[in-house]
């Protein structure tokens, strides 16, 4: 008698370890079949960036389904912070890399592992269905530091501490599918009349170009401007070509903290970011040689595309606005200048894709997220989207298209720098820098204001 009860519970533990009942669907069958509504919201794509690589997450996971909308960049954060406020929001959400800081309150990291239920059929003459919930080790910090380009792991690695008494770890909190860099469209026609053989590869050839580029008139009115450069806000990117800049002479930009330190003096008693500032600001200077812009012209996208101007310093997403605005124009594209002999750096400017901390799916968001910007999908999307990668094994492929070549061959030397809470705060500090400078006043001190209201932010 006690033998046939202690095979009966033994039985019943056995069912309830692996998920069976007697006559029941299991836990993970009923895992698997529960219907999963996961909403994206982004920006720029439409569904159709997105369409192949949702069609191939459903047939392992056909539960799944997908609500995707795309928002104008001009409301998209606003519209955002207000769904999540009103309980709304979505399951997975692009951010900029300069948003971490401030919108990291509404972001849930990346698991170390995830609990997704597979059904699968095995046997080779009895066929059979079995469906199991995979406990699945997710993408470390150290695995996104091998596999995608390096601004990828100093943007969106960052502390997650569980409480207030736990030990900080590192963790992922956000993943691209693609990271963009600063170049420089040329008009070649411009070019060519002014006999430029080839567009300028450093700072002084740069300089030189712009020169004979330029053409004054009387009370330093600008008839054809060398370049677009040199201002704050008609200056399309100015907070990014004067961050690159910095960078270029040696301006550490923040402490391992994050904070800003890019006013800090040097051991010969110099601030390098007051002298790239000044070098910067020297465009719109009247008083100097390679004077070529100021704020009384237009805004610089339109006069590339008007043909007023023979340097635009834009991203890979700008040509498709400069084909639809000039579809004549002829155009080339040319790396971000270098200093000679100095460090090579670049500009980095993404989007990556966050999970939701109020989302109730974030192990599906997080699964997805994984596995759209993984090899094989990520690539599938970037011929589409025509974009430069973020995985390292990528670019290889994409410097062999001709649009991209230029973008994609500065993604190893990219960096960012922003890691505050307000990016339009730290924008602003940097436009009243520039503004500053060529209103005559002291670089040094503009600059020390510049960095104070960064920290503000922080």
């Amino acid at each position: 008698m006690k033998s046939t009860k202690l095979f009966a519970f033994l039985l019943a533990s056995s069912l309830v370890l692996t998920g069976q009942s007697c006559g029941g669907p299991s836990a993970a069958e009923i895992a698997a079949a529960k219907p999963v509504a996961i909403n994206v919201w982004g920006v720029f794509d439409s569904r159709e960036f997105y369409q192949s690589l949702m069609t191939s997450y459903q047939a392992i996971h056909p539960n799944v389904s997908f609500n995707y909308r795309e928002l104008r960049v001009e409301e998209y954060k606003e519209a955002l912070v207000r769904a999540f406020a009103e309980g709304s929001g979505p399951d997975i959400f692009m951010i900029h890399n300069t948003w971490i800081g401030e919108e990291q309150s509404l972001m849930a990291p990346l698991p170390k592992s995830l609990d997704i239920p597979y059904t699968e059929t095995k046997g080779t003459i009895k066929k059979e269905t079995i469906t199991t919930i995979r406990t699945e080790r997710t993408i470390t910090p150290a695995q996104v530091r091998k596999d995608f380009v390096d601004v990828v792991s100093s943007d969106l690695i960052k502390p997650f501490q569980a409480n207030a008494k736990a030990v900080p770890e590192e963790r992922v909190w956000a993943l691209p599918l693609s990271v963009d860099t600063l170049g420089v469209y040329y008009n070649k026609d411009l070019l060519n009349t002014a006999g430029i053989i080839e567009p300028p590869a450093t700072w002084t050839q740069f300089h030189e170009a712009v020169k004979a580029l330029t053409s004054i008139g009387p009370n330093d009115a600008i008839i054809q401007s060398g370049a677009a450069i040199g201002t704050s806000r008609n200056t399309e990117r100015s907070f990014d070509i004067l961050s690159a800049l910095m960078m270029q002479n040696g301006t550490p930009m923040t402490d391992d903290r994050g904070r800003p330190t890019f006013a800090a003096e040097l051991d010969d008693d110099t601030i390098p970011g007051a002298d790239a500032t000044r070098f910067y600001a020297d465009f719109a200077n009247p008083t100097k040689n390679v004077y070529t812009w100021n704020s009384q012209q237009p805004p610089s996208f339109d006069a590339f595309v008007s043909g007023k101007t023979a340097f635009f310093f834009g991203y890979s997403y700008h040509l498709p606005f400069i084909k639809a605005r000039a579809p004549k124009l002829n155009i080339g594209i040319m790396p971000f200048p270098q200093i000679e002999g100095g460090k090579l750096v670049n500009y980095a400017n993404y989007w990556a894709f966050a999970v939701a901390k109020a989302s109730k799916n974030q192990h599906w968001a997080w699964d997805f997220t994984q596995f759209m910007t993984r090899k094989e999908q990520a690539g599938t999307y970037l011929k589409l989207a025509q974009k430069p990668p973020a995985l390292r094994v990528l670019i290889q492929n994409s410097l062999e298209n001709e649009t991209l070549t230029v973008f994609s061959s500065q993604l190893l030397t990219a960096k960012s720098w922003y890691k505050g809470n307000n990016i339009e705060v730290a924008e602003q500090a940097m436009f009243d820098l520039i503004d500053g400078v060529l209103a005559g006043q002291i670089a040094e001190d503009l600059i020390r204001t510049a960095q104070n209201k960064v920290a503000q932010t922080l």
